[in-house]
Formats: C-alpha cells, sequence, structure tokens
C-alpha cells in the first residue's frame, strides 16, 4: 500500500497529461480513503503516505479544476436552480464550523467567525431551522458561535442539543442526544495520555473535544508526521473501543460507534418532525472529510443537496462546490434575502 501510493502518485505527478481519468479516479480512492488506524502498525505508515498524497498540492495536480467543476458546480453560479428544486419544501440548514463558517487557523483555538457571518448565520436562523455540526465539542462551539437561536451538534453529532431559546422551531421539551456518554471517562484518559506523549513533537496540539480527542498537526513539520502518527498509534492501541479518523489536518480518535454527522443530520430532521417526509430540504454545507458521511445521506436518500468547501478538487458526495467561507456567507445571505422576499419579511 504505501509503495503503490509514493510511486503512482510520483509517476502520476509527471505523467498527468497522459494518464485517463479512470487512472486518476482509482489513484484517488485509494489515497483518499477513510484510513483508521487500529491497533498501530502498518495503518500508520498508510495515513501518513495518504495524508501527504491528499494536500491540496497532489490533489490540484490529479484533477483538473475545471472538470471537477463541472460535476460540483459553484452553489453561487447555481443558486437559482437550488432555489428551483427547492421550491415548495422546507429548507433546513446544517453547517459545518472550521473552514466553514471561520477560516481555517494554525491555532484552533483562534478560529473565530466575523462579525458579519454571525449576523448572517442569525438571520439564517430566523428564516430556517439552522445547526451546526461540528467536530469540536459543543460548548466550544458554541461559545464561538454565540447564537441561541441554532442546534448544536458538537463532537461529529455525538453531543446535539436544540435551541436555549429565540427560535421558532424549537419543539417541545429541549432536546439533548449524547450516545457516546460511556465513553467520556475513556476519553479524558486518552486526552491525558495523548498530550503526555505528543509533547515531544513541535507544533502538536491535543484539543478535548469532551467525546472525542483531536490531535491537530497543521504547524507540524511534515518530516515529524510520521513520529507524530506513532506517538498516537502508540497510545490507542491499547484502547479496541475507539478509533483514529483523518480530518484537515487532525487526527480525530473517536468512540467505534455508529454515529457520525450524517446520523447526526437525520436524527435533527427526526427531531424537527421531518423523518421520512418529502416536503423537506436539507441543505448541508462542510469542509471536511467528516461532513461526507452527510453528503452522503443527501446523495443516497436524493433528498436535499450537500456543498463542499474548498479550493481545490477532492473526492467527494456533495452536489455543489463553494472555495471559502466568504462564499458561504454569499450563499447564506442570498437564501436570506430570497426567502424574506418570499415572505414578506
Amino acid at each position: 500500500m504505501v509503495r503503490f501510493v509514493e510511486e503512482n502518485t510520483k509517476h502520476m505527478e509527471k505523467e498527468t497529461g497522459n494518464i485517463s481519468n479512470t487512472d486518476v479516479t482509482t489513484l484517488k480512492k485509494k489515497v483518499l480513503q477513510d484510513l483508521s488506524i487500529n491497533n498501530g502498525g502498518g495503518f500508520v505508515n498508510s495515513w501518513v503516505d495518504s495524508m501527504r498524497a491528499c494536500s491540496p498540492t497532489h490533489l490540484k495536480s490529479l484533477m483538473k479544476q475545471s472538470s471537477w467543476l463541472t460535476e460540483h458546480p459553484s452553489a453561487l453560479d447555481m443558486f437559482e436552480e437550488i432555489l428551483h428544486v427547492s421550491e415548495g419544501k422546507q429548507i433546513v440548514m446544517f453547517l459545518d464550523y472550521d473552514g466553514t463558517l471561520s477560516p481555517i487557523v494554525d491555532d484552533p483555538d483562534r478560529a473565530f467567525m466575523s462579525k458579519k457571518m454571525r449576523r448572517t448565520v442569525r438571520k439564517l436562523a430566523i428564516c430556517f431551522p439552522t445547526a451546526i455540526v461540528s467536530g469540536r465539542c459543543r460548548e466550544k462551539v458554541y461559545n464561538f458561535v454565540k447564537l441561541t437561536e441554532l442546534y448544536y451538534a458538537g463532537s461529529h453529532g455525538m453531543d446535539i442539543k436544540g435551541p436555549a431559546q429565540g427560535s421558532k422551531y424549537k419543539e417541545g421539551k429541549s432536546l439533548l442526544c449524547q450516545p457516546a456518554t460511556e465513553f467520556l471517562p475513556m476519553i479524558d484518559e486518552v486526552y491525558q495520555k495523548l498530550v503526555e506523549k505528543t509533547k515531544v513533537t513541535p507544533g502538536a496540539n491535543v484539543e478535548n473535544n469532551k467525546f472525542c480527542a483531536s490531535v491537530h498537526f497543521r504547524r507540524v513539520d511534515e518530516k515529524n508526521w510520521s513520529d507524530l502518527a506513532n506517538q498516537v498509534g502508540s497510545v490507542i492501541k491499547e484502547y479496541p473501543k475507539l478509533r483514529i479518523t483523518q480530518g484537515r489536518k487532525v487526527l480525530e480518535i473517536r468512540p467505534i460507534i455508529k454515529w457520525d454527522k450524517g446520523k447526526a443530520l437525520e436524527f435533527l430532521l427526526e427531531s424537527l418532525g421531518y423523518a421520512n417526509c418529502t416536503d423537506v430540504f436539507p441543505i448541508y454545507i462542510g469542509d471536511d472529510r467528516t461532513d461526507e458521511d452527510a453528503f452522503k445521506i443527501l446523495r443516497d436518500k436524493r433528498q436535499g443537496l450537500g456543498i463542499l468547501v474548498s479550493k481545490f478538487p477532492k473526492e467527494t458526495n456533495a452536489s455543489y462546490s463553494l472555495q471559502e467561507p466568504d462564499e458561504v456567507m454569499d450563499f447564506l445571505q442570498r437564501l436570506v434575502e430570497w426567502e424574506q422576499l418570499r415572505s414578506g419579511a
């Protein structure tokens, strides 16, 4: 696996003009697969190869931007088409946080959203049921967003709470869903061990996200990725009930349960009274590999649509794309203006 990715990636970068789309797709599937690092071992090396091969510079050489945008056109350019397919249906909004509402930054504790974005999201929540779905712990996401009108799903959807006040879409008693509560002591223990184990790696940052732990390596020199992966793997191999998945310059340590952002989306739709409804139109906007679970749910059900936030081509289940948080804000503002005009607000 390691040799395959290294040799084929180098070959394809040199010979991009002479390879078929089938060959590109085959390699992408190899290097873009979600490589879980369970029980240490060879998966560590596979993860490092996958991370290198999936970096934007590699992806840009593997896929032509123009052909990718044909399959995943700009949601701004296709705004009228999106309105047309959602006609007569209740729009429900699902938004990732990092890289979607706020820019990706080196220090995850400083991933602040702009005041203009906050005003836009507040208006959005007045127009449509709106949820933030993030890998961060719910309390931390709320402290960034500071809007009581929203649903918050933290820890990749393992910690869901309904609006505290101000939402006309709030249903009955306060909503709370925490399917991984039994893992809290284990996550706390693993977090402490990861902090101790990774402190020898400059730039590594371990974050306790309540129902999962995140090892950020955005500030880690690439030559140290392998050491960091081994450090993380050496801790997690002692915990067979946990798994490691990869996000944008982050390793996520999560319980092995059948729950993810896609399950969170389904739970929230059901809680809002839209389970199995044909007159609902969920829109999910996110930038990370973990958002693919939600994109896939929508695509498989042929319900609503997913929008990937990315400047570079990526393998995705999303139907449309936006390049950065500023474009996300523009899209949300247009939705708000359309709804206000339609409703006469």
